[in-house]
């Protein structure tokens, strides 16, 4: 790969996400060693040339000689162009770029409940993204989706449940935010939003998990126990991400309780309604 002299990309240390996709470009040769820089770390000079508050929300490459900033996806198209000139031709075609843009917008106003991570409160510049509740409300509403898709189709496969329909597999994917809502109604509604898109992202984790098994169900016939056995080890995988999310976001542990409860409510009606 072509490296990018003198050119150094900010990034949230307290995101996993941010930390695979710089230290790839690094690895990649795309970004010289000094290529990547936390946003705690920024120097008095630094801060002073780069929109402190515009880089939280995306990621800016700032050139080390001239002072000159860039972000968003406009950075991303520079550090890959270099390497890959035609992706940043294609990047840049309006249309094109217009798409990446809110792609974009979509993770980062979202990575804090894609990722989560316990932040650092001794750092004097946090990089935390502003709270758009646009952006939460689609992802929110897209994982939904998602998720009723996939167990539509998984529980087609299983003869001990009663037929299903998608639409009420999105209700009940629904449902579970409204029985949530009971246990935290109290909470700031922010602090309420982004505990259900933890929620969501946990559900499409688990989607995720039963997507292959689909795939490979279409090509050979997979035994009703082995997917019985898939699925259980699907919902315990869940519910270890609830706990370590709920800790993370340092809110009540019963609200792994009623989470067992609602899965557990909506068997029941399903099993014997």
């Amino acid at each position: 790969m072509k490296t990018l002299p003198n050119q150094t990309l900010l990034y949230d240390k307290d995101c996993p996400l941010c930390n695979v996709y710089t230290s790839g470009f690094i690895k990649a040769k795309m970004l010289d060693n000094n290529g990547r820089k936390a946003y705690c770390d920024l120097t008095y000079e630094e801060q002073n040339f780069i929109d402190l508050k515009r880089a939280t929300n995306e990621i800016a490459l700032f050139d080390n000689k001239n002072k000159t900033v860039i972000y968003g996806i406009d950075s991303l198209l520079k550090v890959i162009g270099n390497s890959m000139p035609w992706v940043e031709k294609i990047g840049n075609l309006k249309p094109i770029k217009f798409g990446l843009k809110k792609l974009y917008s979509f993770i980062s106003y979202n990575r804090k409940v894609i990722i989560p991570s316990k932040e650092d409160q001794t750092q004097t510049l946090q990089c935390v993204p502003d709270f758009n509740y646009k952006y939460r409300y689609i992802y929110i509403l897209f994982a939904t989706l998602i998720t009723s898709i996939v167990l539509f189709k998984f529980g087609k496969l299983l003869n001990i449940i009663p037929e299903s329909n998608i639409y009420r597999e999105y209700l009940m994917a629904l449902g579970q935010i409204g029985f949530q809502f009971l246990f935290i109604s109290k909470l700031k509604f922010e602090k309420q939003l982004n505990y259900f898109g933890n929620l969501m992202t946990i559900s499409l984790m688990g989607s995720l998990i039963l997507i292959p098994v689909l795939i490979l169900n279409s090509m050979i016939d997979i035994p009703e126990l082995v997917l019985l056995f898939w699925f259980g080890l699907t919902v315990m995988i869940m519910l270890f991400e609830h706990i370590k999310r709920i800790k993370l976001l340092e809110l009540p542990m019963v609200l792994t309780a009623t989470w067992i409860l609602y899965r557990l409510l909506v068997l029941l009606l399903i099993l014997f309604l």
